[in-house]
């Protein structure tokens, strides 16, 4: 399944498939968006400009992005919380 995500860093919007964490182009951090990739490519070339624009401003991009809700659950991400927490 397709995923938009948007990387803080590159300023870009990547499609990727499955729930990535890791930027492709410069490996920071993702921000996974609740658009779906249906919705995403409906848009037309002004209502992109316009969602484009507020992936910049961190508020709006708060609204705008989700967390995988299974990350909690992985094997990674606890041995994450376990690293950090020491």
């Amino acid at each position: 399944m397709m995923y938009i995500h948007y990387c803080k860093a590159c300023k870009k919007i990547h499609i990727l498939n499955g729930h990535k964490t890791n930027c492709p182009r410069c490996d920071k951090a993702l921000s996974e968006l609740r658009l779906s990739y249906l919705e995403y490519i409906q848009m037309s070339k002004e209502e992109r400009s316009t969602f484009e624009q507020n992936l910049n401003d961190p508020v709006k991009l708060a609204k705008i992005a989700t967390t995988y809700r299974l990350y909690k659950y992985s094997k990674w991400y606890k041995e994450l919380i376990l690293q950090t927490s020491h």
